[in-house]
């Protein structure tokens, strides 16, 4: 899936916890963090048409972080680094695998190629967890389910004051929603236009 797709489907497990600014940030980046071994792709398309090309993002894309081992890691950081500790780790835990399920179910390069999940290593690189129904990384399903989280992530800010923009900017947050609630209104309980939340 796309890394946007991956950031949306965090900060909405995320922001359906009762968790703190910072609590948020941490289970959002936790569901991101297996992309890390993507930063090889930069490499790669810098050496491609040199003698030595490092083939770092198609050798190890899927592999160094996408698996058992860089999950613990995560949880135990997010742990690490929460105000509440347990349920920041927990709500990793899932945002972390909801990751490998949203590559293992769409994740299909444009030639067809497929990225197996080592999901064991580092103790064991077999099996590796692959699904023969994955559908393209540029499919309308991955299309369709970014724009309903982007809706989501929308209303929410609405509502709650506060959007993934706020892991940024803090005035850019704040912007985006008085934004937001100049365009749509909040409604109070008798139908009344109010521009403050809830």
């Amino acid at each position: 899936m796309n890394p946007i797709t991956h950031f949306l489907v965090s900060w909405s497990v995320a922001e359906g916890a009762a968790l703190g600014k910072r609590d948020r940030a941490i289970v959002t980046l936790a569901g991101v963090a297996p992309d890390l071994d993507g930063a090889g792709a930069v490499v790669e398309i810098l050496t491609r048409n040199s003698d030595t090309p490092h083939l770092w993002f198609s050798s190890y894309h899927h592999v160094i972080c996408h698996n058992l081992g860089f999950g613990v890691l995560t949880i135990l950081a997010a742990f690490a680094l929460a105000k509440k500790r347990a349920a920041a780790a927990l709500l990793a835990c899932i945002t972390f695998h909801l990751h490998l399920l949203g590559d293992i179910a769409g994740a299909r390069g444009p030639d067809g190629s497929q990225w197996p999940i080592p999901y064991f290593l580092p103790f064991s690189r077999e099996p590796g967890l692959l699904w023969e129904g994955q559908w393209a990384l540029n499919a309308w399903p991955n299309i369709l389910l970014t724009v309903i989280l982007l809706a989501a992530a929308f209303a929410l800010a609405r509502r709650r004051g506060h959007s993934p923009l706020e892991m940024v900017s803090r005035r850019a947050d704040e912007a985006f929603v008085s934004t937001l609630r100049n365009r749509f209104p909040l409604r109070d309980d008798a139908g009344r236009e109010s521009a403050g939340g809830e």
